[in-house]
């Protein structure tokens, strides 16, 4: 193992949990949540930490010779994969008319989703499992991926217009290089939850695996990229020019959002704060928690 790789496996991280299978050269990386399986913004910059990490370690390869060939995105949460965006963050940054505060929080965010959706600019291939639910920002995240796999059962949409907002770290711009620009205005519009076939049948997503064996599924596609790998990486290095997702145009997406949310009115923020709730009792916790990391500047 090369002592680029033990670096970063020697690294601390909270809220994710890193195993290396030096076989098949992948990085698991699971999203551990200390109490919502959200995007909170330790976890967001703890992502952000393993990337560069992970980039530092494939300087100089290529993808015959990476230490990291595979990045799989998964999560160790009962029955999520990621519930998107901190909705008890965006109440208070709402309420407060904190423009800089949400801008901040969507710059966190496309910064991680960018680099997934290109691979972290290094000779390998990211790969999201979905095992449980992937609602909002946790639906972008596993689309920003080269690659998807979710189990038969998982649920996964994009709920924001219930609230008046739309998902504004990456939706629409991944989903516009999978399917046509209008039917992902429908799928984002729409507000509904759809099963895994439902959206490996829209194009959307890349594969669907029986229920408890997504990661089954995972090491077998590993496996068949020893034969047909070069093949694959290339074709994904092809999609990428031919349909390339800018760092600008995700974040001026983001800043159109970010305006769009000072815009809600108090009815939209009860229902935000209904899914926040539910959030809440599907894992135990206070009504109002407050959890939410203090936010650092980062643009001005």
């Amino acid at each position: 193992m090369s002592p680029a790789v033990l670096r970063f496996l020697a690294e601390r991280y909270e809220q994710i949990e890193v195993r290396y299978d030096p076989v098949q050269r992948a990085l698991w990386a699971y999203h551990r949540p200390r109490q919502r399986p959200c995007f909170n913004l330790d976890l967001l910059s703890e992502i952000k930490r393993l990337q560069e990490a992970i980039q530092r370690a494939c300087h100089g390869h290529d993808e015959l010779s990476s230490p990291v060939r595979f990045f799989i995105a998964g999560s160790r949460a009962k029955d999520a994969f990621n519930l998107g965006g901190d909705l008890a963050l965006f109440l208070e940054l709402i309420r407060n008319r904190d423009r800089q505060g949400l801008r901040r929080y969507a710059l966190a965010c496309v910064e991680v989703l960018y680099l997934n959706s290109v691979n972290l600019n290094s000779p390998l291939t990211t790969i999201a499992l979905v095992q449980g639910a992937a609602l909002g920002g946790g639906f972008e995240a596993a689309i920003s991926c080269s690659v998807v796999i979710a189990e038969r059962h998982v649920q996964m949409g994009l709920p924001e217009i219930l609230f008046n907002l739309f998902p504004g770290m990456g939706a629409y711009s991944f989903l516009a290089r999978r399917i046509h620009p209008i039917h992902a205005e429908r799928l984002i519009l729409s507000g509904e939850m759809w099963t895994a076939p439902e959206l490996y049948e829209k194009g959307v997503i890349d594969m669907v695996a029986a229920t408890s064996t997504g990661q089954q599924a995972v090491v077998d596609y590993l496996r068949r990229q020893e034969r047909v790998g070069i093949g694959t990486f290339g074709l994904i290095k092809a999609r990428h020019r031919v349909q390339p997702v800018s760092y600008q145009e995700l974040f001026d997406v983001a800043m159109i959002w970010a305006d769009s949310a000072l815009r809600l009115g108090e009815r939209d923020l009860r229902v935000m704060e209904r899914l926040l709730r539910a959030q809440n009792r599907a894992y135990g916790l206070a009504p109002n928690p407050t959890d939410s990391a203090k936010i650092v500047p980062l643009i001005s």
